[in-house]
């Protein structure tokens, strides 16, 4: 058995791609002492149920940056790290049957087009016209985004992984964070299941689990996980290759080709807050009810098989990103209502640009601690 080495550089609190993207960067930069400390094994909660899209269609422009940062680096993945990601730029469609949803959408490509997304606008006739399995006729419009797409984002989370490790950085798996010291305002490191750890910088990339590792410092954030349930089905021909995303906002369904089948979800707004992963049998006819409204040729699939994952939700449907307020040296990246994945490489920049010059280019004031209290909330409204 490996002897328990009590000190760090910076002890990250989570083995998600969050996790480990941060870790990479951090020794990238030259730090010699990063350790990933995981309750289970790398990978295995948010990121590893994560349906993996990305996407740059967002009316936040600070989500806009993060994803667009982090598509160029999923663009280049497998030479950097050397791992095919089954990175597909297959496009996003965003459909909605609403005057008022229509009206954002319009606002949100002004927005996205300043900030050089790819972005078109498309009536219900041009989207029949390209996509014809598609019922159109309750539509208002839709966008398309050619650049997003698909990835796999447990092997993205292998890369990071590998590549810190090759730089130095020790990954715990199965080793649970139990505390956070904190003495005059300044954290000082971490206990654990299998023994403390003394370290000038915590960072907490939790996921799900991100509000109860934030009270081990005393801190009370609002952020909550909650379920996702998502369906795939068996080998479809039926619909000509590639699928792209396609999400029907007004009802947050979604489904997209997910080989050889067809892969589908939908936000319950009715959804407690839990650490539930099963599915439910009732959820999944709503599913397909939705699903068969939107494409009618989906009737013809057959559900395979299913899965819960979880969203870490904050009120805006931002994430927190940053060192805490009172608390030097205390850093963190949670809440990010399904976008993780997605976002990780650059949020992973972002920490190591943080803990180590103490600033960052990245506007992070839409992802700060101290916004709810002071009500400044720039909310994003493309979340499903």
């Amino acid at each position: 058995m490996k002897s328990w080495k009590k000190t760090a550089e910076v002890a990250i609190i989570g083995g998600g791609i969050m996790g480990v993207s941060a870790a990479y960067y951090l020794a990238k930069r030259g730090v010699s002492d990063v350790v990933v400390l995981e309750k289970d094994l790398l990978a295995q909660a948010s990121t590893g149920l994560s349906v993996g899209g990305f996407r740059q269609q967002f009316s936040n422009p600070a989500n806009i940056r993060l994803s667009q940062e982090s598509v160029r680096v999923y663009e280049r993945f497998e030479e950097e790290f050397g791992a095919d990601i089954e990175f597909r730029q297959v496009g996003y469609i965003f459909l909605t049957q609403k005057e008022e949803t229509w009206n954002d959408f319009l606002s949100d490509v002004e927005t996205q087009r300043k900030h050089n997304v790819p972005v078109e606008v498309l009536s219900p006739e041009e989207l029949k016209k390209r996509w014809p399995y598609l019922n159109v006729d309750d539509l208002k419009g839709g966008t398309f985004g050619p650049k997003d797409g698909c990835a796999d984002p447990y092997l993205a989370a292998m890369g990071f992984a590998n590549s810190a490790r090759k730089l130095g950085v020790r990954i715990e798996e199965q080793t649970k964070v139990t505390g956070i010291s904190i003495e005059g305002g300044r954290v000082q490191g971490v206990e654990t299941a299998k023994g403390p750890i003394s370290a000038p910088a915590v960072v907490n990339v939790a996921g799900p689990w991100g509000g109860e590792v934030a009270r081990m410092a005393g801190l009370d954030l609002p952020v909550k996980p909650y379920r996702r349930q998502v369906f795939v089905t068996k080998s479809f021909d039926a619909i000509p290759k590639p699928i792209p995303m396609v999400i029907d906002q007004d009802v947050t369904f979604y489904f997209c080709g997910y080989e050889p089948g067809i892969i589908m979800g939908m936000s319950d707004p009715n959804e407690p807050s839990s650490f539930n992963l099963n599915t439910d049998r009732d959820f999944l006819e709503k599913v397909v009810e939705a699903a068969v409204r939107r494409a009618p040729i989906l009737k013809k699939a057959r559900i395979l098989r299913g899965w819960g994952g979880l969203y870490t939700i904050t009120p805006d449907d931002n994430p927190i990103i940053g060192e805490a307020t009172g608390f030097k040296g205390l850093f963190a990246a949670i809440g990010f209502s399904g976008h993780g994945f997605q976002q990780a490489p650059a949020v992973g920049l972002i920490l190591s640009q943080l803990i180590l010059d103490g600033h960052t280019d990245f506007n992070l004031k839409p992802f700060s601690y101290d916004r709810f209290e002071k009500k400044e909330k720039e909310g994003e409204k493309r979340v499903v």
